[in-house]
């Protein structure tokens, strides 16, 4: 048969919910064969190789391999007979029980033999001298199903360069079928996943039928209730033919040893490697003839004793030692002429093997433009900005730009991007944090001031038409006593009060009302000049106007902001009862106009900025002041949907006192004018 075909099939998947988005297996996997879609990875059946090295890297095992115990099970349930060929890695898995023990084990669950895989590697081995001492091609040794895969699916002009012999798997199958006929079965029991795929080879058809990692065969005696330490007394072997030097492929140059080859460092002629990054970069020095290698011999693990179906992990020179160590004690009681006269009968067995392309190079090739937008994307816009950090899976952030242009990566896998993405993330809860705890205070204070407003309103209501008889006949007593009574002057103060009180109701009522917002164009300037002129300074007191407007004209309610001058006009006097100077600036922008009142008065203290706009908050002495002046006029202030602004200093000691109050009101109307409650507006200064 001609055909090298593997049915498609998921010799490696990820469980989703074990998937943690470190990118590991991505940078871990020699042919790319990670897709990332919405932070998972995924395997691709397709360009996976085999390799097992996201398996093996995976911390959180999200690494799933397509399991082989069903298929060993149905074997041995069947009625034909059934072996297992242990490939010669087993002492670094078995190390705890030896040999004998497992052999035991492997006839307790049903395999009518139990045969090595190392014989098949010593079969491989011969081949492959005769092959360098016939033939002066260049070939890549195809021991390792891994490495024959990468070079199908990524190097395919390099398929003549595969050196057409199978692997040792293979080669034992045929010499045991070649034996005990077509009918046996056989399950290779190993390391290695990719050698599942290579036993669903078309050209392979009825060699191997099951695969089972050292893993599975574990999981399977334990679901079988057999413990291997309790096979430790037996004293069972491994069925003919015993192999030699084969037992050491699973070691990186074991090929060369079994062989008799020697990779000279001064001929250069052939040259072994092991590992990821060493099979790209071999393979490509290879095409490109930078190496001058008559043979190429490759493994994709790091030897096959570091492949991921071990069931623990162990260190890389102890598995060396542990089947270092089982090789030299059967080379002690090996029998030479037996395993002679069994390779000179195994020497028609048929090693050969073709191969066929399978390529799964993209077509896609980005462009220099289709980089610079993905690279872009990324907030990478000069050679500074790509770090190649490698925490994306990829060497560098161009190769992450191509991945992702191919469909196998995403954006989002760029670390520096992701964290100036959370960055912007955290800065924005935070502002909106903060608005949402502005907008709450300001709710609160809302409640309060609607409150007050009913309040207000109801006692302005119960209190103005008594009041209004108490004044007038308060009035026409004072009338009608003489200025010389000592009746007069306590009738005085009863007016006086009553009018006082007149007046806290009037301002009770301000407060409380339901206010429309009148928008006429209105010059301020002349507006605030016009206001000053009724506002008399008071002694020591001087008033200057700072008129910096360009567009004096502006869209606002003139009586409502005449109140506001009036009362911040007044405040400023009065915290200056021993004179000062009061300066009134106006300003503006295309859409704004502004303006401040500052005076160089005692300033407002710390403590006080929270309750300034409160009703009936006031540091006036009793009698000087109702509470409701600024309250009032921030309610104004936000009618119009402007703001208003507070600075103060009122402790000498940190630079001169003063306090500026700035009110800034948008230009035209923005909208359809709709009546605002006083009642609901923010008291809460914002300076």
């Amino acid at each position: 048969m001609n055909e090298d075909r593997v049915a498609l099939q998921k010799l490696v998947t990820t469980i989703g919910e074990k998937c943690r988005m470190c990118y590991t297996c991505v940078r871990e996997c020699p042919a790319k064969a990670i897709q990332i879609i919405d932070g998972q990875a995924k395997v691709i059946e397709t360009r996976c190789i085999g390799c097992g090295n996201c398996v093996t890297v995976c911390s959180q095992n999200a690494k799933q391999i397509q399991s082989g115990i069903e298929d060993a099970e149905a074997l041995l349930a069947g009625p034909a007979p059934v072996a297992a060929i242990v490939a010669p890695s087993y002492p670094a898995e078995f190390d705890d029980v030896g040999a004998a023990a497992l052999v035991a084990a492997l006839r307790r669950l049903g395999f009518a033999g139990v045969h090595e895989v190392a014989f098949g590697a010593d079969l491989v081995a011969r081949a492959y001298a005769r092959l360098l001492l016939e033939d002066d091609g260049r070939y890549i040794a195809t021991t390792c199903p891994a490495v024959v895969s990468y070079v199908r699916k990524y190097h395919p002009e390099l398929l003549d360069r595969l050196a057409p012999i199978v692997s040792p798997m293979i080669a034992v199958a045929r010499a045991l079928h070649a034996t005990y006929g077509p009918g046996l079965k056989l399950v290779f029991v190993g390391p290695c996943i990719a050698k599942k795929g290579e036993a669903q080879y078309e050209q392979f058809e009825g060699e191997v039928d099951a695969v089972l990692t050292y893993g599975e065969l574990r999981t399977l005696l334990e679901q079988r209730g057999l413990d291997l330490a309790a096979f430790a007394a037996a004293d069972d072997d491994f069925d003919p033919p015993r192999g030699s030097l084969g037992g050491l492929f699973p070691i990186t140059r074991g090929l060369l040893q079994a062989a008799g080859l020697t990779e000279d460092l001064l001929r250069g002629d052939i040259v072994s490697a092991d590992g990821r990054e060493n099979l790209v970069d071999a393979i490509v020095e290879f095409k490109t003839g930078e190496t001058e290698a008559r043979l190429l011999d490759i493994l994709c693990c790091e030897g096959c004793i570091m492949g991921p179906g071990y069931s623990e992990p162990e260190p890389v020179f102890k598995r060396r030692s542990d089947v270092s160590r089982e090789a030299r004690a059967r080379r002690a009681t090996f029998d030479e002429e037996a395993w002679e006269a069994a390779m000179r009968a195994y020497d028609t067995v048929d090693l050969r093997r073709t191969f066929t392309a399978y390529d799964q190079r993209f077509d896609h090739v980005p462009d220099p433009e289709e980089l610079r937008e993905i690279l872009a994307r990324m907030n990478k816009f000069t050679p500074e900005d790509e770090l190649d950090c490698g925490a994306c899976g990829y060497e560098t952030c161009r190769d992450h730009a191509v991945a992702i242009s191919q469909g196998l990566a995403e954006v989002e896998m760029c670390l520096p991007y992701s964290v100036e993405e959370l960055r912007k993330t955290v800065e924005e809860l935070r502002e909106s944090h903060r608005s949402l705890e502005s907008t709450k205070e300001a709710l609160v204070k809302s409640e309060k001031l609607a409150s007050m407003g009913q309040l207000a309103a109801g006692i302005a209501h119960e209190v103005n038409n008594p009041l209004g008889i108490l004044l007038l006949h308060a009035n026409l007593l004072l009338e009608d006593c003489e200025q010389q009574s000592g009746d007069h002057e306590d009738l005085e103060l009863i007016v006086n009060q009553a009018n006082r009180c007149k007046r806290i109701i009037s301002g009770l009522l301000n407060f409380a009302r339901q206010s429309r917002v009148v928008r006429q164009p209105t010059d301020l300037g002349a507006l605030v000049a016009e206001v000053l002129r009724t506002v008399p300074a008071e002694e020591g007191v001087e008033i200057a106007v700072d008129d910096r407007l360009e567009d004096p004209t502006a869209e606002i309610d003139a009586d409502q902001i005449v109140q506001v001058l009036v009362n911040l006009v007044t405040n400023a006097q009065q915290a200056m009862p021993d004179g000062g100077r009061i300066t009134v600036t106006l300003e503006d922008t295309e859409d704004e106009i502004s303006f401040s009142v500052a005076d160089t008065g005692h300033g407002i203290a710390e403590e006080h900025f929270d309750k300034l706009f409160s009703p009936f908050f006031t540091t006036k002495q009793v009698g000087k002041g109702t509470g409701l002046g600024l309250a009032v006029t921030h309610g104004i202030v936000k009618m119009h949907r402007g703001q208003i602004s507070v600075e103060s200093n009122a402790d000498p000691e940190r630079g001169p006192t003063f306090t500026t109050f700035k009110i800034v009101l948008p230009r035209r109307e923005s909208g359809v004018s709709v009546p605002v409650s006083l009642q609901g507006i923010d008291g809460g200064a914002e300076a």
